[in-house]
């Protein structure tokens, strides 16, 4: 047989790869290259992807050689196909011929911040994770802190009283009485934050630390009662509070008593703080920088430390500085007041004490020539000891041995073990002293004994915050958008409303992610989710609009044939659709990349989608399917068309219906996986059955995990990551907890690094 090319097709029992490869170097080479890197004259971008071999197989047959199809086609396809796919286009001969390295990185903004708090939170004690939730509340009879007058000890869910003229609780009177509010303040996402008290009477608020004043409304002066602060916060920290709020007896007419706290987070709208946000009777400070740090390199998909540039020289500079004032004001003070006893002989102390936090800093032992460079140059030149910690503590932080986490081969093994355990699920170093003392002891040596802290660990409120982010990294809406719709088509779809589907779906992920299961499967198909008063009056469901509208969260059960899992959630919806109908476009992208962890090729050029005026009777699927036509639209609108119909049932503020336009909705649609096989899927309790089983969907989730814990490519700790991950994640039966404990475990032991 002669194949179209001039070439003999290979006989049976031949290599068809060695025959795929002449074929190759005759046929695709001049417009591909020798190795599939792309001619740019011809076609520049690499042959790379995703496909199947099966569909790589087709898309030959029927198009390739450009102009003359039929000169390859048939076995010879075949042939072709199975070179490009072994030799440079599938994952696995990417990873061959490019081998990906554990890369040296800097610090991220995020693990700056994380860290920076951490050695300051190290001279104050152990941080815990607390199930409790709310504030610790004294309420005292009069106008002051009284043993004897004490006559209510409680937690309250949060602040926000009005006792107007009346007591606030048995015993008390109500012309002069005093409330004592302590807590720890839950931070969910980082930026600024403005904190609101409202109060018609006398208070003081500390906040970050105890003693460290807020908002001091001692004396309360004239008619305002509304005090507004802003200060920046750092995700999974809990930030410590006490409210001092006092009553006082006046001669002249008693003012009613009202107060609450309330506040406004990055995007987000003014809001009473709830309970869940609180951890009572928390003490324990921490450190917040306000310094604008300068965003992080995205452009993998997940935040690198890369870009060293003037922007983040001063940015680091400006945080060494203001953490040097607050270590030579609170941490300085606090230090020599718990070590009195100890020799001050040639300001011993001082170094003592500066030599500790480099320790934390360096995230392991300081040897002497690191001690003289870093600490005692400094407090031998500097009289003035608050000078001289400033001017260690700028040296320390802007040392590579901080900024940079994986310089670190020559510190211990447990050492080591302990720095990717911290850095991975905290974003941090480590700096406890339970955690410095298994360290000391020589405890993480062992990969049983690092498993069993990175376990520990997951209960942290910093690594409960990094698998929130990673859920928003996952579903793509870590990004702020401005959600509004048509107001003539969605009357009621108001920046409330949408603060209540936020809200709703943050409820719903940390309920899966903090459940003993945590089983990722439950992400598409659990029957239940959190909803509002104003939710169920939206969307339908059993508030009867009597009464002002509550923003309370109650869990309810839903139809599962109409809603299951995240995949449908009204808000997830409604950011996957335009500001007057659906977009399946976006919704597929969505599917595809996301959560099916397939890459899409960019377009050649953004095309507006056609307007709804212009084809009034027809459905989205109908002018989506007209417009998306074209046979260049085609190669990658067949892909992503099928799975945005699967999602139809939902209109733009994520609705469900079952018509548009007088027309039943046609949600039947399709995917091909990476093994090539076809798999037809009609509407959404299908897509959600088949992704909560799907490999496809399974990998992508761990692959994304893995990068935004490790923010390193998983390959680079063994080809075969995936697939052990894969398989413990199964024989776990999906516990979303337990893989992020065996990505800390892999990134703890196989840096190179870690070999003794």
């Amino acid at each position: 047989m002669i194949a179209p090319s001039g070439i003999a097709s290979p006989a049976d029992g031949e290599d068809r790869l060695k025959h795929g490869a002449t074929l190759y170097r005759n046929l695709c080479a001049s417009c591909h290259g020798e190795r599939g890197e792309g001619v740019p004259e011809h076609y520049a971008r690499p042959l790379t992807g995703d496909s199947s071999l099966r569909e790589l197989t087709h898309v030959i047959d029927t198009t390739m050689p450009e102009g003359d199809p039929s000169a390859c086609d048939g076995p010879d396809a075949e042939a072709v196909a199975a070179y490009i796919y072994e030799q440079f286009y599938s994952d696995k001969a990417q990873t061959r011929n490019n081998p990906p390295r554990i890369g040296l990185a800097r610090l991220t903004a995020n693990q700056l911040r994380q860290s920076l708090a951490d050695i300051y939170t190290h001279f104050a004690g152990d941080l815990y994770g607390s199930e409790k939730r709310g504030i610790k509340a004294i309420y005292f009879n009069g106008a002051r802190w009284k043993n004897e007058n004490k006559k209510i000890e409680r937690f309250d869910p949060e602040i926000n009283f009005d006792f107007g003229h009346d007591s606030p609780g048995e015993g008390i009177e109500p012309k002069a009485f005093y409330i004592y509010w302590q807590g720890g303040l839950i931070a969910n996402t980082t930026g600024k934050h403005e904190i609101v008290v409202r109060s018609s009477t006398s208070f003081v608020m500390d906040f970050g630390k105890l003693g460290r004043k807020f908002i001091d409304n001692h004396v309360q002066s004239g008619d305002k009662t509304e005090f507004r602060e802003s200060v920046t916060l750092t995700a999974g920290r809990v930030y410590p509070f006490k409210f001092d709020f006092i009553q006082r007896e006046r001669k002249t007419e008693q003012p009613p008593a009202r107060i609450s706290l309330s506040w406004v987070p990055p995007g987000g709208l003014e809001e009473i703080i709830p309970a869940q946000q609180f951890v009572p009777d928390w003490s324990i400070p921490t450190f917040s920088p306000e310094t604008l740090l300068p965003p992080d390199d995205r452009s993998y998909g997940f935040e690198r430390g890369v870009a060293i540039n003037r922007q983040w020289d001063d940015s680091t500079t400006g945080v060494a500085v203001e953490f040097g004032l607050v270590a030579s004001e609170e941490l300085w003070p606090e230090f020599k007041k718990k070590n009195k006893n100890q020799s001050d002989e040639n300001r011993g102390l001082i170094r003592s004490f500066l030599k500790e936090l480099a320790s934390i800093a360096f995230r392991g032992e300081v040897d002497e020539v690191t001690m003289n460079l870093y600490v005692n140059r400094q407090v031998d030149e500097t009289e003035a000891d608050a000078e001289a910690i400033q001017k260690s503590v700028l040296l320390i932080l802007k040392s590579p041995r901080f900024l940079y986490p994986l310089v670190d081969s020559t510190q211990s093994k447990s050492q080591r073990a302990a720095n990717r355990i911290a850095l991975t699920l905290f974003d941090s170093l480590p700096a406890s002293p339970s955690l410095l003392k298994k360290i000391q002891n020589k405890k993480l040596e062992e990969e049983s004994a690092i498993r069993q802290l990175a376990r520990e660990s997951m209960n942290d409120f910093r690594s409960q915050a990094k698998l929130r982010d990673l859920f928003y990294e996952w579903l793509n809406i870590k990004q702020p958008v401005d959600l509004t719709k048509n107001a003539e088509r969605y009357p009621g779809f108001d920046p409330q409303l949408v603060s209540d589907l936020r809200h709703s779906l943050d409820a719903f992920l940390d309920d899966i992610a903090t459940s003993p299961d945590a089983d990722y499967r439950q992400l598409f198909l659990a029957d239940w989710s959190y909803t509002t008063d104003r939710l169920a009056s939206f969307y339908g469901g059993a508030w009867d609009g009597e009464g002002p509208a509550s923003s309370v969260l109650k869990k309810t059960r839903r139809d599962p044939s109409v809603r299951l899992g995240v995949l449908t959630h009204p808000y997830l919806m409604s950011r996957l659709s335009h500001s007057d109908v659906t977009s399946p476009v976006h919704r597929g992208v969505f599917l595809i990349r996301f959560l099916l962890g397939r890459t899409l090729r960019p377009p050649a050029e953004a095309i507006a989608p056609l307007s709804p005026d212009l084809h009034p009777n027809m459905t989205t699927r109908e002018r989506v399917s007209l417009q998306t036509s074209p046979e260049s639209c085609q190669v990658c609108h067949s892909k992503i068309n099928p799975l945005g119909f699967g999602l139809e049932n939902f209109d733009a503020v994520g609705k469900f219906r079952s018509e548009e336009h007088g027309k039943g909705i046609d949600t039947l649609g399709r995917y091909t996986n990476r093994q090539g096989e076809e798999v037809v899927l009609n509407g959404p309790k299908e897509l959600a059955e088949y992704l909560a089983n799907s490999e496809d969907a399974q990998r992508a989730f761990i692959n994304r995990a893995f990068l935004h814990f490790v923010k390193q490519p998983m390959a680079a700790f063994g080809m075969e990551t995936q697939d052990e991950l894969l398989a413990k994640f199964r024989a776990s039966q999906f516990n979303i907890r337990e893989l992020i404990v065996e990505i800390a475990v892999i990134a703890a032991t196989r840096d190179s690094n870690f070999k003794p």
